[in-house]
């Protein structure tokens, strides 16, 4: 009676411990990015920005099948136009993100897709390239922490290799959001 429960037992833990030994704990990506960021208005000063593109790399730890821990570097430039009734200036920025968050994989898998959603922070580094001289006031590198929010969904195409298209909002005093795909 022992061994006929031991063995289908023994069966399942072997067969488990296979399958978990296969599973995919590691990922790598490189994202293409688009950085908008919200206009703003006051004190007799309008604030506009540049919709620009960018580069992403980031790295996903899969803590088991649906919690994920990932950190991500992005690097976008942008330009900051004001308007005042003194006149127009511009600035033109670098920006280097850096986060860390929790993934949470949704487990409703549809064919090929696989859903997350995700939460974590970070910072941003907004660093003046085109501010020579200092000609506009507060043109200058400024660093902002950031609450991140967003969501996703992966693709795959074969068992090593998918594509991901994902919304990253980051909220800080500056607004910004990013589609990256």
């Amino acid at each position: 009676m022992k061994w006929g429960l031991f063995v289908p037992l023994a069966s399942i833990l072997l067969s488990t411990v296979a399958a978990t030994a296969q599973e995919v704990r590691n990922e790598v990506s490189v994202q293409g990015t688009g950085f908008f960021t919200k206009d703003s208005n006051g004190n007799g000063i309008s604030r506009t920005t540049t919709k620009t593109g960018g580069l992403e790399v980031g790295y996903r730890y899969h803590i088991n099948r649906w919690l994920s821990a990932e950190a991500n570097y992005g690097f976008d430039r942008n330009t900051q136009k004001y308007f005042s009734n003194a006149g127009q200036s511009r600035v033109q920025s670098d920006v280097h993100g850096a986060t860390a968050d929790v993934v949470v994989n949704l487990l409703l898998h549809i064919r090929k897709f696989r859903p997350y959603a995700l939460a974590g922070g970070g910072g941003l580094i907004f660093h003046p390239t085109g501010n020579g001289g200092g000609f506009v006031p507060g043109g200058d590198t400024q660093a902002k922490g950031a609450f991140l929010y967003g969501g996703g969904a992966d693709y795959d195409l074969t068992h090593r290799f998918s594509l991901r298209a994902e919304y990253r909002g980051l909220y800080t005093r500056i607004r910004t959001s990013a589609f990256r795909a």
